[in-house]
């Protein structure tokens, strides 16, 4: 399950902010290796959301966006006697990034017929406010977690 790569040493910032988040998450954009594309995307975003957000710098609007997708607590699958319960457990900090980068770029993804980054940029924005799909998506996973109170006992 575990794979380990070399990505967390080898994790380049972005050129633009100098922001190893911002790095990351444009790798995780990335398709095909295509990485100006990725960075056009991305760029484009933060440009829309300039437009939009007067008062607040757009890289530090995508900070607090990632952060507040962040989840505290997970739900992992645990088989104890035949049974398969749902143990809610502590997420790490390097899971909890790439979790948040992969909800929302799956909720960006999921929205069909507009540019990317302009997808991207309303996805950004609505995390920051504690709003839309991947902020849902936590919401849920908190939800499971809570509802599955019972079972931590099992945690490993």
């Amino acid at each position: 399950m575990g794979r380990i790569t070399a990505s967390r040493k080898s994790l380049r910032p972005d050129p633009m902010y100098g922001s190893l988040l911002a790095g990351k998450f444009i790798n995780c954009l990335m398709w095909d290796g295509e990485k100006g594309t990725a960075q056009r995307v991305f760029y484009g975003a933060l440009e829309v959301i300039r437009e939009r957000v007067a008062d607040v710098e757009p890289i530090e609007v995508f900070t607090r966006a990632i952060e507040n997708v962040k989840p505290e607590v997970e739900v992992r699958s645990r088989r104890v006697g035949g049974a398969a319960y749902q143990v809610p457990m502590q997420v790490n900090r390097n899971r909890q990034q790439s979790l948040a980068i992969r909800w929302l770029l799956a909720a960006v993804r999921e929205k069909k017929g507009r540019p990317s980054h302009i997808k991207l940029a309303e996805e950004l924005l609505a995390a920051f406010k504690r709003e839309g799909s991947a902020y849902t998506k936590r919401e849920n996973v908190h939800r499971m977690a809570d509802a599955n109170k019972a079972f931590a006992h099992f945690a490993w």
